[in-house]
């Protein structure tokens, strides 16, 4: 029977870890040790990124919505309030896209919150 060697699968295993860090720098996508422990950092990143990111994204629709709420006369922490008392639901990043590019429809969702 003829003898078997891991060439094979480790030259695959290999090309797995190479490819998947084409475009970082240096050894860390050369050199197989390096790559692959930059593969294991890289998606520990991508891991903990994808939490931030909803992070990020929920304090940019509530500082958007503050700075329409602001432009009439009124902070966000109130508008909130007072559309919770009213039952209006309505969530963060539609009430943003309103108060960014409809501000007639942001007015009147305002003034029914408030009145």
């Amino acid at each position: 029977m003829p003898r078997t060697t891991k060439s094979v699968t480790a030259k695959s295993k290999h090309k797995k870890v190479l490819s998947a860090t084409k475009g970082h720098y240096g050894a860390r996508s050369r050199l197989f040790k390096t790559a692959k422990q930059s593969n294991i950092k890289s998606l520990q990143y991508a891991f903990r990124d994808r939490k931030n990111k909803k992070r990020a994204l929920r304090s940019l629709w509530i500082a958007r919505i503050n700075a329409g709420a602001r432009e009439l006369g009124i902070s966000y922490s109130v508008l909130i309030n007072s559309l919770s008392n009213k039952d209006i639901t309505i969530d963060r990043k539609i009430l943003s896209d309103i108060a960014i590019n409809d501000s007639a429809a942001f007015k009147k969702i305002v003034k029914t919150a408030t009145s």
